[in-house]
């Protein structure tokens, strides 16, 4: 019988490993615009997004935007928008990426206070759902096509 990953990679998925943090959230390696960064992978987040002192980092064109984001932190906070990046996960791409840029710190605060690592953003489901994810959880590998 064929291991998932032989199954998945006559499929072209692309294998990323992932790690799980203290917190137990799913941390993940990307690069935006070329520059390395560490994300949460969050199943239940509906888009992409980094924090307001990534944009610089980044290299982001950043856009005002009349979308307020909720989350764990609250809801109603100001966002803006970033299109047309460079988004690799792995050997997984997407060269016209959007992103929403909001306050993070509340994510990195509690964070922080579990003594794990900050984050420079989210990998949510918009990349889930373009990239047809399997999330190998026993393995610690994410699948996109």
């Amino acid at each position: 019988m064929e291991n998932l990953h032989q199954v998945l990679k006559k499929k072209k998925y692309k294998k990323i490993k992932f790690k799980v943090s203290k917190t137990q959230h799913l941390l993940i390696k990307g690069r935006i615009n070329g520059i390395l960064g560490n994300f949460i992978l969050d199943t239940g987040a509906s888009n992409s997004c980094v924090g307001f002192e990534s944009i610089d980092r980044f290299e982001l064109l950043a856009k005002k935007s009349k979308t307020k984001a909720s989350g764990a932190g609250g809801t109603g906070m100001k966002t803006q928008i970033s299109a047309h990046n460079l988004l690799q996960i792995g050997s997984w791409k997407n060269s016209d990426f959007s992103l929403v840029i909001f306050d993070l710190s509340h994510v990195n605060e509690a964070l922080e206070a579990y003594k794990s690592k900050p984050v420079d953003g989210i990998i949510g489901a918009d990349v889930l759902l373009e990239g047809k994810a399997i999330i190998d959880y026993y393995n610690n590998y994410l699948y996109l096509q």
